[in-house]
């Protein structure tokens, strides 16, 4: 690909429909995580912009919430559309943005536009229920189903697309204006994703984003006229959330960390189970998301031909630049991850897991780490209980049915969870028992948008996808009339 083809756009802090070239949070200096080089530099909002952006948001908000639900749900099918119609675009900003492969990431789009259709659909179909009887009770009720008012919304940086689309839609559709904080590391995708807003028609100040300073998101967060918080991250930055939001009892939505675990029975089909336990632990965004398989715990009857085929697949993966086709793996987001990674998988093998493959950074500029895999980890350990969010996967051994399930809910994260069995009665029988949001079995496809989509305990609390996803940005009221 040329060098055309790996410039970055311009990015702006987009506030109210108008393109802000500088902001009072200063500049941020984007770092290819290819080439470890300065290749943008970005304008970060501070308190001042994100004031700015909540007032205009509030203002559009009045407008927003008076439009027919046809009105709203137009906009929404046509950005849906635009998604679509810049899905080679958006894969390539998505290899600017972190790494992630345009093989890979040429998939987000489909995924994205189609969470934006649905939630479209649901726009006219927000309803409330009757809820007295007039001639038994004296009095007629029904409830009235209103959205927040501005939601504040904080996404993270491994799907920037993705994220975009889970989070907004749904709130726009529910009638609430939005003022978004993407990461700084991933700046890219999200300018886009507001030309296409401003091309589809939504009103001015109704959808706003601005990366911005960490004062910037606690400020997003805490400032009066921001009504309900989303929020995608890690459970460090989660607390201080809700202490945040805690005098007002101000809502929020959720969406942290996880430690899933894939449960391979000894009838599973062998093959297909290795190649999504190594796919969505290993492969995709270079382990880097946070309902990703990364323990994989294995039926002792066929758990030595598990090891040797993980491995094999693992010592093969095409791994470089995100822009060759035939790449499936990219870098990690950056040196401070690289970092972090490695040192994990020092700790691992100090505290006496065995290295099956991998286990350092490949020798070449950029922040590549070789996909790794670990048996014999104890189940107390840090590599087991913590979040690596790298290409690094452990593999447990069980006897029983009862064990695997102990050892799947032996974490304080309960985001998603897995189960490779041909016996149905089983599958669903373990899935009951299984302490996640979401049990996916023999393959069913992770981000369903028609799925509700959230955590348990360390991993969250809240719901993105399905009919939930729209509910966590309506308010319900209750009206009586006495007859």
């Amino acid at each position: 690909m040329s060098d055309v083809d790996r410039m970055p756009p311009k990015v702006h802090l987009r506030i109210n429909g108008e393109k802000l070239e500088k902001g009072s949070g200063g500049t941020y200096e984007h770092i290819s995580p290819v080439t470890e080089q300065v290749d943008a530099r970005i304008p970060l909002a501070g308190e001042e912009e994100v004031d700015l952006a909540v007032s205009k948001a509030h203002e559009a908000f009045q407008i927003w919430k008076r439009m027919s639900p046809a009105q709203r749900r137009e906009p929404l099918r046509k950005l849906a559309d635009l998604i679509e119609a810049n899905s080679a675009e958006f894969a390539r900003l998505g290899a600017l943005d972190n790494g992630t492969p345009v093989t890979i990431g040429s998939a987000f789009p489909a995924t994205s536009a189609e969470w934006t259709r649905y939630y479209a659909g649901w726009a006219d179909k927000i309803q409330g229920d009757v809820t007295g009887n007039p001639v038994q009770d004296g009095e007629l009720g029904y409830t009235l189903a209103q959205p927040y008012g501005v939601v504040g919304i904080i996404i993270t940086w491994n799907g920037p697309l993705i994220s975009l689309a889970m989070k907004i839609p749904p709130a726009v559709a529910a009638g609430n204006a939005v003022v978004v904080k993407p990461s700084e590391l991933t700046p890219f995708s999200g300018e886009l994703f507001m030309d296409l807003v401003e091309e589809a028609g939504f009103p001015p100040g109704v959808i706003n984003v601005l990366p911005g300073t960490a004062e910037a998101g606690a400020r997003l967060v805490a400032h009066p006229l921001v009504k309900k918080v989303s929020f995608t991250g890690g459970p460090a930055t989660a607390t201080k959330i809700l202490e945040t939001c805690a005098p007002d009892m101000k809502p929020a939505v959720l969406e942290l960390g996880g430690k899933s675990a894939n449960i391979v029975f000894e009838d599973a089909d062998i093959e297909a189970a290795c190649h999504l336990g190594t796919t969505f632990s290993l492969i995709a965004l270079s382990g880097q998301g946070c309902a990703f398989a990364t323990r994989m715990i294995v039926h002792e009857d066929v758990y030595d031909q598990v090891v040797d085929q993980v491995k094999l697949i693992a010592g093969n993966i095409p791994i470089g630049d995100p822009f060759d086709p035939g790449i499936m793996s990219g870098p990690v987001v950056n040196e401070a991850a690289a970092e972090r990674i490695i040192s994990m998988i020092e700790r691992a093998k100090e505290q006496g897991a065995t290295l099956v493959t991998g286990g350092a950074r490949l020798d070449r500029v950029g922040y590549f780490i070789q996909p790794t895999v670990f048996t014999d980890v104890d189940p107390a350990s840090e590599l087991a209980q913590t979040e690596v969010f790298g290409p690094v996967l452990a593999i447990f051994k069980f006897s029983t049915e009862e064990e695997a399930i102990a050892l799947a809910n032996g974490t304080r994260y309960a985001l998603s969870s897995y189960v490779q069995t041909r016996d149905l009665k089983r599958a669903i029988r373990v899935a009951a028992e299984l302490e996640a949001g979401e049990t996916l079995i023999n393959g069913a496809v992770n981000l369903q948008v028609g799925r509700p989509f959230g955590g348990f305990g360390l991993s969250g609390a809240g719901k993105e996808g399905g009919r939930q996803g729209i509910e966590e940005f309506l308010r319900i009221r209750s009206v009586g009339i006495a007859i």
